[in-house]
């Protein structure tokens, strides 16, 4: 076998390429390992090998090693026929053609003196010249060794293979060596020639259940294999002790080799003449279930008469009640604190806790901060009064638009309807019956949909609304300049400039909020911070940038609308549209500054109630105060609605 062992190592470096030695100069090793065999060859196998022993006096480090007295040398002659069966091996392969061809094999022994640091020392000279401590150096010509075979006991092939797995040379280890999974890993170049010892194992196991010995001794070597030995075998007996002892308790030990019992609570009862009696009250069960290991029966507790037959209190400050945390007390002992109440947002459910424990985002500590409860989801609802009001303004407005509507469709022939551009009207009254309705996308529980709508949509609307008013006010001075003699401005009074005007100042509107949409969309969120005991349900308008982009865009038409009407507000009496528009755009602007800081300075459903709040009242401003005085007129005073009366105004 150890014939084949010598082959396998030596055919693969055939084609392995000659190392060109370096040139270099390397001092003598100062502490050469004495004991050692060399022999040349084209191909070098090492070993280290245990042959010889000392029995060494302490180190006192006063001196150097080289100078230091050791003790007679000890042979282990079992040990020597191992080093006497690898040089015959080598023997045998050299003198033997059919083998190897034109190849000899040289061998390096050295011994390790059972000892971790002459291993370590061994194992590094082997990787080295002859004489000379330079491992992975290929110094006079000498060849490196192709593979270390050794040791025989664990401990030496451990120390070997920590070195050897470092400059990947492969170890033949011909004793019991046991990896675990992490050490075959790490250890990939070492190799065992020796079955696993765990067979071994199971296989006296199986003769003790053979003939069912179950009173045994065990011996074992005091190393590592002897403890895995015991280990594996002193074990699987006692785990499977079960029995009963005279008083019928169960006898046997758990997995960590522990003897498993159940533990009497005594209660010592001194008598009148002082003597002792003993009172079982309880148990303590190991295997109980969590929290139920320990079993009272108070009712039998005797107590001491100097504690009047109540359970006594062994401590230097009261407990702690639910909704406080205990806080140490400086200069005080460690058993003593005070009781400090949980802040804001955090509880404790039990007597004595440490500290207090936040609550949840969605829950809200109780007033005695003794547990947390769940907050209330808020949003603007139309089962609240709050709600129900603003959706009956919306309603009640959205009808009164629609009822001016139909008022302006039947009278669209009279003169003061066709005096300033009946599609203008249209839209106008179309727009702001849309804006009314528009508020109810703000009333409910906020979604999706409703989220991204509620901004946009209402941006939209009023842009509509305002670009038509710009028109009205631009056609009423257009309309006034056209009538002077001479005048250019007739080509510009028509349909086609109102409503190329509505058209481009609504486009500009829903560019702004395309990109919105595109960019930070509006989506619902809870809002779980505003509010100590209550999540708001809210719309995110995703970017606040966007949102005001919109409202600015108002705010300019508006002001544009307000400034060119309030120009025109001089023209006369049949063009006196203007001055209704400058009223009503005073009343829209009013409304929207006085907004942004309300709006601001609110939160959750109120927030809402204030934009809807604001778009009902500059809506019903716009329709009252261009829409009411026509409605009057056409309604109540139909004989100023006749085109003699307009002419004779003029």
């Amino acid at each position: 076998m150890l014939l084949l062992l010598m082959l396998l190592l030596v055919l693969p470096c055939r084609i392995v390429c000659p190392m060109s030695s370096i040139n270099c100069s390397i001092y003598d090793d100062p502490f050469p390992i004495p004991h050692n065999f060399y022999q040349p060859g084209d191909l070098l196998i090492g070993g280290i090998a245990t042959q010889v022993t000392y029995l060494n006096n302490p180190q006192s480090f006063l001196e150097h090693p080289s100078r230091m007295v050791l003790d007679e040398p000890g042979s282990i002659t079992k040990n020597y026929q191992h080093i006497l069966a690898l040089a015959f091996a080598v023997k045998e392969l050299n003198e033997n053609p059919n083998f190897l061809s034109n190849i000899s094999l040289g061998l390096y022994i050295l011994n390790s003196y059972s000892l971790g640091r002459m291993t370590f020392k061994a194992t590094l000279s082997v990787l080295s010249a002859q004489q000379k401590l330079a491992p992975n150096f290929s110094c006079d010509n000498r060849q490196k060794v192709i593979a270390v075979i050794g040791g025989l006991l664990s401990d030496t092939s451990a120390h070997m293979a920590s070195i050897l797995s470092i400059y990947k040379t492969p170890q033949i280890t011909h004793g019991s060596f046991s990896l675990a999974k992490a050490d075959k890993q790490q250890f990939l170049s070492i190799y065992q020639m020796v079955p696993d010892d765990t067979y071994q194992y199971r296989g006296v196991v199986q003769l003790l259940h053979h003939f069912r010995w179950t009173w045994i001794g065990l011996l074992a070597m005091d190393d590592d294999n002897g403890s895995q030995f015991l280990q594996r075998i002193l074990h699987n007996f006692l785990r499977r002790i079960y029995f009963n002892n005279s008083v019928g308790e169960t006898i046997r030990f758990d997995q960590d080799r522990e003897l498993v019992s159940v533990f009497d609570v005594t209660n010592w009862v001194t008598l009148s003449n002082r003597s002792f009696s003993r009172v079982k009250v309880g148990q303590l069960d190991p295997l109980a279930p969590s929290g139920k290991e320990l079993t009272l029966v108070e009712d039998k507790i005797v107590w001491h008469k100097s504690f009047n037959q109540v359970v006594p209190i062994s401590v230097c400050s009261d407990p702690c009640q639910p909704g406080y945390s205990k806080t140490k007390m400086e200069g005080s002992q460690f058993c003593c604190y005070a009781c400090t109440p949980c802040p804001e947002g955090m509880f404790s459910g039990q007597k004595d806790m440490e500290a207090c424990v936040k609550c949840p985002d969605d829950h809200y500590a109780s007033d005695g901060h003794h547990e947390c409860l769940p907050k209330i989801p808020t949003y603007l609802s139309c089962k609240e009064a709050l709600g129900i009001i603003l959706v009956t303004l919306a309603v009640t407005f959205s009808l009164l638009t629609t009822l001016v509507l139909g008022t302006f469709m039947k009278y669209k022939n009279t003169p003061i309807v066709k005096a300033n551009n009946r599609s203008l009207t249209y839209i106008l009254l179309l727009a702001l019956l849309f804006c009314f309705l528009s508020s109810l996308l703000f009333i409910g529980e906020p979604g999706e949909v409703t989220c991204l709508l509620r901004q946009t949509t209402f941006g939209l609307i009023f842009c509509v609304a305002l670009s038509t008013i710009l028109a009205k006010t631009i056609t009423v001075v257009l309309a006034f300049m056209a009538t002077k003699p001479g005048s250019h401005m007739r080509r510009w009074v028509g349909k086609k400039l109102a409503h190329s005007i509505v058209l481009s100042g609504s486009l500009i509107q829903v560019l702004i909020c395309t990109l919105w949409i595109c960019i930070s969309p509006p989506f619902p969120q809870m809002n779980m911070h505003s509010q100590p005991k209550g999540i708001i349900l809210e719309c995110n308008e995703g970017s606040t940038a966007m949102f005001y982009s919109v409202l600015g865009y108002l705010g300019f038409l508006a002001s544009v609308s307000f400034t060119v009407a309030f120009l025109a507000r001089k023209l006369p009496g049949s063009f006196n549209e203007a001055k209704f528009i400058t009223f009503s755009m005073l009343v829209f602007c009013s409304v929207w500054f006085s907004f942004i800081p309300t709006y601001l300075s609110s939160s959750g459903k109120f927030m809402v109630a204030v934009e809807i709040f604001s778009i009902l009242s500059s809506g019903a401003g716009l329709l009252g105060c261009i829409f009411l005085p026509k409605c009057y007129i056409i309604l109540l005073r139909p004989e100023m609605n006749i085109r003699e009366q307009i002419i004779r105004a003029m």
